[in-house]
């Protein structure tokens, strides 16, 4: 069995990291694969570095047939039996190879993100194709969404996000606050997250006053890259005055160091397919406020792994830090179940479950 893993992303983000993840213990497993990404992205530099087996390609724009001609030579030349893609730009390549050359490996497609499908005739062709084998959602709030829209339930299924929890045990040691000129007993809380709309950084900052005009001596800081939010954001921060207690520390590859400095993750996002932050987080033993949107609720529990607010609302989200930050035996409590849960989402289960799709893939194509 030969996987080619279509990745269309220049940056790193979640997905990248799934990707990552899963070739890395597919490696292990001894799973034939090719990863096919644009050319000086941060996928291919991390493939190079790791030895997984690379093809790159020039992206250009989303319907560039050049991507998709170069495809169907690959998995000719290599063989390939299956094609996995991992971002809604490369579902783009593999279906216009599909309708151009009529390729011969079936598709599966990863599906992260908790909306429909029907936002366009194209996004419906795409998943209508009869060479889609899978689709494998991130968390069931997507496998339900996508069933909205798509006809056959037996192909839509949940493989979990997995990260490697042994990566977060790791102990604070002052260097953070040194960074950013602090005392050591400051209390920070984050949130680790590109600056993307459906972040709701909005919130963040809001709940982040609220607690701020309570008197509550607390340092808030924004860890990830520019998603298209960050000039307006940081624009809001400057006209309330708040520069000096929310700060932005752009993208960081130190996260496990980072999460182990926090004292909270709050987890404001309006939409998510799953949140794998999250799952960082509570490997970290960090305790977590989060909203409850889309598949937030499946991992963090409200009273059992983190508490929960409805979305945007920042008057229940600040009441809740201050009741995790108050009351000691609930924050050890959740904690510990935190530390529980995420154990069954490793990286280690998401490629043994995504592996026995794969093969069930290949015997329905004998």
């Amino acid at each position: 069995m030969k996987i080619l893993h279509l990745s269309a992303a220049r940056s790193w983000r979640g997905g990248e990291q799934q990707l990552a993840y899963l070739a890395e213990e597919l490696a292990g497993r001894q799973v034939e694969q090719l990863v096919f990404c644009p050319v000086g992205s941060k996928m291919e530099t991390w493939c190079r570095e790791t030895g997984i087996p690379v093809q790159t390609f020039r992206k250009g724009f989303s319907l560039n047939p050049l991507v998709a001609l170069q495809l169907r030579g690959l998995w000719r030349k290599n063989d390939i039996q299956l094609i996995h893609v991992h971002d809604n730009h490369a579902h783009t390549f593999a279906w216009l190879a599909a309708v151009l050359f009529g390729n011969k490996p079936p598709i599966i497609v990863s599906r992260r993100v908790d909306f429909s499908i029907r936002k366009s005739r194209l996004s419906m062709a795409k998943y209508l194709h009869p060479k889609i084998a899978r689709i494998l959602c991130v968390s069931e709030a997507i496998r339900q969404i996508v069933l909205q829209d798509f006809p056959d339930p037996q192909k839509v299924q949940v493989v979990y996000s997995g990260i490697n929890p042994d990566r977060f045990k790791k102990s604070p040691k002052g260097q953070l606050r040194e960074e950013l000129g602090l005392k050591q007993e400051q209390i920070l809380i984050g949130n680790v997250a590109a600056i993307a709309p459906h972040k709701d950084y909005f919130t963040f900052v809001e709940t982040a006053e609220i607690l701020l005009k309570k008197g509550l001596d607390v340092r808030f800081l924004i860890i990830g890259g520019d998603g298209g939010e960050e000039a307006i954001i940081r624009e809001t921060i400057l006209k309330k005055g708040l520069e000096n207690q929310i700060l932005l520390l752009g993208f960081r590859q130190d996260i496990p160091e980072l999460l182990a400095e926090l004292d909270l993750l709050l987890f404001t996002s309006k939409t998510e397919g799953l949140g794998t932050s999250l799952l960082d987080a509570l490997a970290s033993g960090l305790p977590i406020v989060a909203t409850r949107g889309g598949g937030i609720p499946e991992i963090i529990r409200h009273g059992e792994t983190g508490l929960t607010a409805e979305v945007g609302d920042a008057p229940a989200l600040a009441r809740l830090v201050l009741q995790m930050l108050t009351d000691t035996d609930l924050r050890a409590k959740l904690i510990a179940g935190g530390l529980d849960l995420v154990q069954s989402f490793s990286k280690s289960n998401t490629a043994a479950a995504t592996q026995e799709i794969y093969e069930a893939v290949c015997k329905e194509g004998e």
